[in-house]
């Protein structure tokens, strides 16, 4: 089992979390767009991952708030935030999302959430947590993003393509707009596997932004753009 992640900057020590460091987070911390001012909140921050890249974008001049229910976890990322570069920059609060409380309004909200509605459960209870929405319905987050959101902020967001539709049906209830979406695919001849998304509560409705990503090139390698998209946090590129 993998101890830890190493990228340009920082480092990603994982071995008491759930759920490792993977592709979603990776492209997430990426692809969302960074605010020009305002607070940062990371939902679900497992192992820290979104929250020092996002550290390592803003350079460590905005705050960010890490949110992770499972203690160990929790205690992980913290350490991985005091061994970063930007220890100041980002608070790691061990909490349940749907009873934190706050007078911050957050001009970026991620998360990596929880997705899986219809399938097996794990026989590992906090990999369920992790993974299943049984632990933080879509309605919940979507709510209680909403509520810690400031009125020009982003919701970002990763979900497998299946999660997609009951996504897109409790956000349309809950009066969000998408803004942004990216339909990521491993391969040009593969279904789009999984969505980077971006979402408003408030505001003018625009026409949304739509995109497309190729993890692989045809011949198996990297494709250019998965490469620029994460060359300032990969090694190898």
């Amino acid at each position: 089992m993998s101890a830890g992640f190493q990228c340009k900057q920082f480092t990603i020590a994982h071995q008491h979390c759930a759920m490792k460091v993977g592709t979603d987070a990776l492209l997430l911390g990426a692809w969302a767009r960074l605010p020009a001012k305002g607070a940062m909140l990371d939902i679900g921050a497992g192992s820290g991952i979104l929250s020092l890249m996002l550290a390592q974008r803003s350079q460590g001049k905005q705050a960010i708030t890490a949110i992770e229910l499972d203690a160990a976890a929790a205690a992980q990322a913290a350490d991985n935030v005091q061994h970063s570069p930007w220890p100041l920059a980002i608070t790691v609060i061990k909490g349940d999302i749907l009873t934190y409380q706050s007078t911050q309004r957050y001009a970026l909200i991620v998360s990596n959430p929880p997705f899986f509605q219809a399938a097996l459960p794990s026989i590992d209870p906090l990999r369920q947590q992790a993974r299943h929405t049984d632990s933080l319905p879509f309605s919940a987050l979507l709510q209680q993003a909403a509520t810690l959101l400031s009125p020009e902020g982003e919701f970002c967001l990763v979900l497998p393509a299946v999660s997609q539709p009951a996504f897109d049906a409790a956000a349309t209830e809950g009066g969000w707009h998408c803004l942004r979406r990216c339909a990521v695919q491993s391969k040009a001849n593969k279904p789009v596997s999984r969505y980077l998304q971006s979402w408003r509560i408030a505001g003018k409705r625009q026409a949304v932004e739509l995109s497309s990503l190729l993890i692989h090139a045809e011949n198996g390698t990297y494709s250019a753009e998965y490469r620029a998209l994460l060359r300032d946090f990969y090694l190898k590129f």
